[in-house]
């Protein structure tokens, strides 16, 4: 049995090669570190937003946003709770920077998500 101290070093971990994979604009991580359940709930497009179900499909997304050419993220602070943990990071793409979160663990949800 995980100390509680080794739970939150391996969520830790996972956040940390998660956030690795956009600042590398590798995505090739992304698709063992996510669960087959995740599910991204987007603020655009507008209204009611989008929802993105399982792996496969929030891959693919991560994938498009993780290989954006003359972006970047600016990794403002990772909290982490034993098995789950949150990024709080800056999307900068351009003059533009955009906030959001992304869960630990296995990545299961990002919410709110913004694009």
């Amino acid at each position: 049995m995980k100390t509680q101290t080794q739970v939150a070093a391996s969520t830790e971990e996972v956040l940390r090669r998660f956030n690795r994979a956009f600042l590398e604009h590798d995505p090739a991580p992304l698709a063992g570190l996510v669960a087959e359940d995740c599910v991204i709930e987007r603020a655009h497009p507008a209204g009611d937003g989008a929802r993105i179900l399982g792996r496969e499909a929030c891959v693919t997304l991560w994938t498009e946003i993780a290989t954006t050419p003359d972006s970047f993220f600016v990794l403002e602070d990772v909290v982490v709770m034993g098995e789950r943990g949150v990024i709080l990071w800056r999307f900068q793409k351009g003059g533009d920077a955009v906030h959001g979160n992304g869960g630990g663990g296995e990545i299961a949800v990002d919410a709110p998500g913004y694009s």
